[in-house]
């Protein structure tokens, strides 16, 4: 079996992380469906898989504005589709589904799509993708299962839960002491980490209101990790900023910006916290803080409500003085009871090893044999 993903490219977030983890994980495996990817743009993801070790095919920069390109991107797929046989087609998101999913139907390949995030209906990306029909919807999380049939009311689809890869071992107590220092924080500080895209809804202005009233408790610190990749992610990352200083946090919390080491920073952190203000269709991070043994604080909206319970962290409502942090800066024993739940919990629900048998499932069920 063979299977083909297609992606942008252009960005980073949960996509591209889900990307990377399919293909090491996969490599390491060493047996099952083989997994190739196509992208649009050059990047950091493209990097990353070639490091991994996966076939991976670029299909030129399409951008709806610019027509001729798209069209150039679709006859890259599809001479692709004609040269290599593959079992099936998975598209990662409307963007790609509408673009390519034609080309793929045409080719006589099973589609099947990656809902990774909630659904409308009416974004005219979604009204475009929703032309072309889907053998299966792959979703992944309950979630965003409920939106599906907002844009494929007819379409057979099952849950996924993504993969999180464990992310190594323990640090030493010299790796996390030294990490630690590097960011301010000393072996006696209660280290409060966020770590996601620079965009509104993932609660960072929330949390650092939140750390604004705990401001004359002691004894903690806190690190933003992600990178702004667009002019207003930028924007918003400088208003952060400029709210922590009002808030007389500067000495408190860190902006570390893009980082490729975020399973280190969680491991030598002690809570890790994303107060979302709108629903996270899964939140691959959360998996990642769970292995990590960080218990979690996140608020009661999405994807989290199947990932996070009572063995593990904290939901909480998406208010600022609703969340549980000052509890957990203060009670030593309960941070650890919870941050020893979180490897247990991630393992059951997003397994790399159990998520790919669940996938070539999937894939199976509506794919054709390789050549015919």
């Amino acid at each position: 079996m063979r299977v083909l993903h297609v992606s942008s490219g252009n960005l980073y977030g949960g996509i591209e992380t889900f990307l990377r983890t399919l293909a090491l994980a996969g490599a390491r495996r060493g047996r099952g469906a083989e997994h190739a990817f196509a992208l649009c743009f050059e990047g950091r993801i493209a990097q990353e898989l070639r490091e991994a070790g996966a076939a991976l095919h670029l299909l030129g920069p399409a951008k709806v504005s610019r027509p001729w390109l798209v069209w150039e991107a679709r006859r890259a797929l599809m001479a692709l589709l004609k040269r290599e046989a593959f079992s099936a087609v998975v598209c990662h998101a409307a963007w790609p589904q509408a673009l390519f999913g034609p080309v793929v139907r045409t080719a006589g390949v099973p589609l099947l799509f990656f809902q990774h995030d909630a659904l409308t209906g009416e974004h005219w990306v979604e009204r475009w993708a929703r032309v072309t029909e889907l053998a299966l919807a792959l979703c992944n999380s309950r979630y965003t299962a409920a939106t599906l049939g907002r844009v494929y009311p007819r379409t057979p689809w099952r849950v996924l839960h993504p993969p999180v890869p464990e992310g190594g071992g323990a640090l030493s107590a010299s790796e996390r002491a030294s990490i630690r220092g590097e960011l301010g924080a000393s072996s006696e500080d209660v280290v409060i980490v966020h770590a996601s895209r620079m965009q509104e809804w993932k609660g960072q202005r929330l949390l650092l209101e939140s750390l604004g009233r705990l401001r004359r408790v002691p004894g903690w610190k806190a690190w933003f990790a992600g990178g702004a990749q667009r002019p207003e992610e930028v924007a918003y990352e400088g208003g952060l900023k400029a709210q922590a200083a009002q808030l007389g946090l500067a000495a408190r919390v860190r902006f570390l910006g893009q980082r490729s080491d975020v399973p280190r920073l969680l491991r030598a952190a002690d809570v890790h916290c994303q107060p979302n203000v709108g629903p996270e269709p899964f939140g691959l991070a959360f998996g990642e803080a769970l292995y990590a043994g960080l218990p979690v604080v996140t608020t009661s909206l999405g994807g989290p409500l199947e990932i996070i319970d009572a063995s593990c962290g904290v939901l909480v409502p998406p208010k600022m003085e609703a969340l549980a942090l000052r509890g957990l800066i203060e009670d030593g024993e309960r941070r650890r009871a919870l941050g020893r739940g979180g490897p247990s919990r991630a393992e059951a629900l997003s397994a790399p090893s159990v998520f790919l048998g669940a996938l070539e499932e999937a894939v199976r069920s509506v794919a054709r044999e390789p050549g015919a």
